[in-house]
């Protein structure tokens, strides 16, 4: 009996032999199975077998030639998948007896970079308990490293340039390993064995203090202290992080609060604040300032920790300025060493929102950071590790008990999902205009990049044009066809055009149907409702309030909204009054306090003059905001019915809207009666917004009675940004639920325009490009 030391506990383990009869075996394993110690697992499990043989990475999967005794096989292949690290996902994919020549021992062998349909590209992850505890111990020779990291945790898909997953092919080949870092990488033992960012203060990234455009620090420890001090003076700091940049402030300080909006022209979009994580009560400071389900809990304590908006207790003490109007702070923890070290150091939450220009994608270099963010940022924290390519923070939010996606960035993406139907042709989809993702999709895989953002941006379509190179590049798919909207005007339609490849372009609403119903494939037909702020219909009006029945690539719209034209095109969406006064004219009311005051826009909607006729709920919303909260102008996007939801507190009464056939044969529900109530100024505010959330949850009952009654269909799906909202969704499934229906919405992705790109895909394979 011999003994081999489990490298997680350091125990000894003896080592199991059931027999002399010896054999060849080949194991492949794909899914999650590169950049989270899945090769160290393996090594150590057949250590524990005696077993002789190799593991190696391949494009994407990994192969194992084992040899031993048929029972020692047979127990190896269980907890191959039974014990597999906690970040891994294996699935096994072959298992064959082979001939081959006993080897002496089991070893790592070098990677094979083969073509493989299976690559996996590992997100980045959050720092591991085991580095936590070493970056805290004084006596350990990482003690304090802002760049710790092991097999469990550490940057993968922002440093990595090509597979297979090996350090050779990321951004940390630029830092050589010294000697001790060597050994650890080496000894099959250590919990770092071919942890591929390993570093350590010898011979990794370090970081750098500028300061009025001078370095003021070079040494870690120096820079570190020095950032303190500035973060405490109620400075702005840029500072480099595992995707991209934050911009970090203090948050319990207002006027620091203020100086960023000012200087970022943030006026009242909400920041997100991270929070000091201690070993022994990590949640207790999140605790002071927010309530947190138990769902909640889940997902900011998960892998990715994500953002995750959250209800500010009474007692609430930080800066007000932070989500003004809104009943919810967007809050995350310490995700990497870096930022556990400066709010430990800090003591305190800090402001924590995206380096960029607002709208544009998070900054990654060094030069780049500098001079873009010149005139929001004090001083700049870099380090020496370059970013690959951006990944912002996630963004998630609880409806029900369930906690659903508003933003997918580092630790959640890319994000691979398996298409219902296979696509015949490699093709990458470009999705929409805002909150933009694009999609590679092949066979039956599809994958969704992080968060882009709003493509009428040049810096956007740059780093649209390098995630696609880089997707094609990591996965080894080559595209021979291009999806996109059906918008003409949109910056990714024409991208798409300009690739001058076979295109396909799919309607807005589709593909917002097609995202949902392909992330719950065993459902056949659906009621699809697809509520959102605007998207191209196909009788060349601007949807948004449709409910489609079909399947993918078989839709046909059965209800809509009652269409009314808002003056001012492109202006509408940020000027919720222009909605509120084509409410109010289209329901021959006056609005007195409409701030119209020429009357041009009067005017243009009777003309129709640049008044493009909608369906769209998201306009419904905007004008009611601007009706009940006195909302004329917006300064980000869906301020108006992020504010009318915050103020809906109490319980509504909803009114029952007439639905009725029009010339078409669509069904569509009139809106009228609710802008006359809504319009009334003797009822409290809080009183109307809970009242229009009521109606509007009554009317998807009423339009998925008439398709059931028509169709006999029961399966409801909820598609479109309007759908993030909280409380009408609540409204929607308990509705829906209590008169027999099933519900679903998206689960992976948002149910915003971020999921356009994966239902194009879906659509695109739905039409025929099937195998």
């Amino acid at each position: 009996m011999a003994d081999i030391r489990d490298i997680e506990t350091s125990r000894l383990l003896p080592v199991v032999i059931y027999d002399q009869t010896l054999m060849s075996r080949r194991f492949c394993l794909k899914g999650h199975v590169q950049g989270v110690g899945f090769r160290p697992f393996v090594f150590r499990l057949a250590s524990h077998y005696r077993i002789h043989g190799w593991v190696k990475n391949t494009l994407g999967e990994v192969e194992i030639l084992a040899q031993g005794s048929p029972q020692t096989l047979r127990q190896f292949r269980l907890e191959l998948i039974s014990k597999a690290p906690p970040l891994a996902q294996p699935a096994l994919v072959a298992d064959e007896r082979i001939d081959a020549d006993l080897l002496p021992d089991f070893r790592i062998a070098r990677s094979d970079a083969h073509h493989s349909a299976n690559i996996f590209v590992p997100p980045d992850y959050f720092m591991c308990a085991d580095c936590f505890e070493e970056l805290n111990d004084p006596d350990n020779r990482r003690y304090r490293y802002p760049f710790i990291n092991c097999t469990q945790c550490g940057p993968r898909y922002t440093l990595i340039k090509s597979m297979p997953y090996d350090r050779a092919n990321t951004s940390m080949a630029e830092f050589p390993l010294c000697a001790d870092c060597q050994h650890e990488y080496d000894d099959p033992l250590d919990r770092r064995f071919h942890a591929e960012p390993l570093a350590c203060p010898v011979c990794g990234p370090s970081l750098e203090l500028r300061f009025a455009g001078a370095t003021v620090a070079e040494q870690t420890d120096l820079a570190l202290s020095r950032t303190i001090q500035l973060l405490k003076q109620g400075k702005i700091v840029a500072v480099k992080g595992i995707g991209g940049y934050h911009l970090m402030c203090d948050a319990s300080n207002t006027i620091a609060v203020a100086r960023l909006r000012e200087r970022k022209q943030r006026p009242e979009k909400p920041l997100a604040v991270m929070f000091p994580v201690t070993q022994k009560d990590p949640l207790g400071v999140v605790k002071t300032e927010v309530r947190i389900s138990p769902e909640e809990e889940e997902a900011l304590t998960g892998p990715s920790r994500p953002i995750v908006l959250l209800t500010k207790k009474a007692g609430y003490s930080l800066a007000d300025n932070l989500a003004p109007g809104l009943s919810e702070l967007g809050v995350f923890l310490p995700y990497s060493p870096l930022h556990q070290l400066l709010l430990n150091d800090f003591a305190g939450p800090l402001v924590a929102t995206s380096g960029n220009i607002s709208g544009e994608p998070v900054l990654v270099d060094n030069r780049d950071a500098e001079s873009r963010l010149a005139a929001i940022a004090d001083a700049f924290l870099h380090h020496n590790r370059r970013i690959v390519r951006p990944a912002d923070d996630p963004v998630v939010r609880r409806i029900g008990n369930t906690v659903t996606a508003i933003r997918m960035g580092r630790g959640s993406a890319p994000t691979e999902l398996y298409l219902p139907r296979g696509l015949k042709t490699a093709t990458l989809a470009f999705g929409g205009q805002m909150k933009n993702t694009i999609a590679l999709g092949w066979n039956k895989r599809a994958v969704v990049s992080p968060h882009i953002g709003e493509m009428d941006r040049p810096r956007s379509i740059e780093t649209l044009q390098l995630v696609n190179r880089d997707l094609q590049k990591l996965y080894g798919v080559r595209i021979k066809q291009v999806a996109c909207d059906a918008h003409p005007d949109y910056a990714t339609t024409r991208l798409a055009r300009s690739m001058n490849l076979p295109l396909q372009q799919v309607w807005h609403h589709h593909a917002h149907a097609s995202a949902v119903a392909a992330e719950h494939e065993l459902i056949s037909d659906w009621v699809m409702f697809t509520w959102d702020g605007v998207g191209l219909g196909e009788d060349g009006t601007l949807w948004g309030g449709e409910c489609l029945v079909g399947q993918p690539g078989h839709w046909q719209r059965i209800c809509s909204m009652r269409p009314f034209h808002p003056p001012g095109g492109d202006k509408v969406g940020r000027a919720p009054w222009r909605s509120a006064a084509a409410m109010m004219w289209g329901s021959q009311l006056q609005w007195h306090d409409c701030p119209d005051v020429t009357g041009l826009a009067y005017h243009a909607w009777q003309r129709h003059v640049n008044s493009p006729t909608t369906s769209a709920v998201g306009r419904l919303f905007d004008g009611a905001a601007a009706l009940i909260c006195n909302i004329h102008k917006c300064s980000y996007e869906a301020q108006a019915p992020i504010l009318l939801e915050a103020l809906a507190t109490t319980r509504g009464a909803a009114i029952a809207l007439p639905l009725e056939k029009d010339e078409a044969g669509i069904w569509r529900s009139d809106w009228r009666p609710l802008v006359q109530h809504i319009a009334r100024k003797s009822i409290p505010a809080e009183q109307l917004a809970a009242d229009f959330h009521a109606t509007l949850a009554l009317v998807i009952l009423h339009q998925s009675r008439v398709v059931r009654d028509m169709t006999g269909i029961n399966n409801v799906g909820l598609a479109g940004g309007v759908f993030q909202n909280r409380r009408l969704t609540e409204l929607v499934r308990e509705n829906l639920q209590a008169n027999g229906f099933a519900v679903n919405w998206a689960e992976s992705l948002p149910c915003n325009d971020a999921a356009l790109s994966f239902g194009q895909l879906v659509e695109v394979a739905a039409r025929g490009e099937v195998h």
